[in-house]
């Protein structure tokens, strides 16, 4: 048995000013690095084996933080859990979204909500298999832990409005090849929650709507 720790990453310009990023690589921002430190000093309150991280910068840089704290080595890059890519949205604010794309019309390019899931777990059963026994912290983004959420434990999305906060940490096990959810805001990152000042689905346009 393995426990993962999904942490979304620290804000970035794009978060404040509401532009969908996916696999746009949007760094930090000052707030964002704050988030992730007080991630770091939360998750420093239990021992961890290693870090993993996304490859995208906003997420190894948040790994990097907290790998820091943790006096564990730079995060170990994991594609597989890279943002959900939006295609060509990318970039544009919830406006844009909505004038470009009206009445829930198709984004070429938008990585569909199943392929995300598969890949994403995945990735995760492979880092687990890697890690038998350990508790590994993964670095990771908003629509990531959303779906993943949803795919392992929908009761959990029983309310929608239900955030995926900036520097928020969401505990799981792998298991005999499954993943379970243990917590959705592990209580371990209680003090945390104003450090997210969004809903995650203020924050994506794109994630309200439905798809396969």
């Amino acid at each position: 048995m393995t426990l993962l720790y999904l942490v979304r990453h620290g804000e970035t310009d794009w978060n404040a000013a509401r532009r969908i990023q996916g696999a746009t690589d949007i760094p930090l921002n000052t707030l964002g690095r704050s988030q992730a430190v007080d991630a770091a000093a939360l998750l420093s309150r239990r021992r961890f084996d290693a870090v993993a991280a996304s490859p995208l910068q906003r997420a190894f840089d948040t790994g990097s933080i907290i790998a820091d704290r943790l006096g564990l080595p730079t995060p170990l890059v994991v594609p597989g859990v890279v943002e959900r890519s939006y295609g060509e949205a990318e970039g544009m604010t919830f406006d844009e979204v909505e004038a470009t794309f009206p009445n829930g019309a198709p984004v070429p390019g938008r990585e569909s909500r199943t392929a995300l899931v598969e890949r994403v777990e995945a990735a995760l059963l492979s880092l687990a298999a890697a890690h038998p026994g350990e508790s590994v912290v993964v670095a990771t983004h908003g629509a990531v832990i959303r779906s993943l959420v949803n795919h392992i434990a929908p009761e959990e999305d029983a309310n929608p409005g239900v955030p995926i906060r900036n520097g928020s940490i969401h505990s799981f096990e792998a298991a005999d090849g499954a993943l379970s959810l243990v917590a959705f805001d592990d209580p371990i990152e209680v003090e945390s929650e104003a450090a997210g000042r969004y809903e995650f689905g203020y924050q994506n346009a794109l994630e309200n709507r439905s798809d396969a």
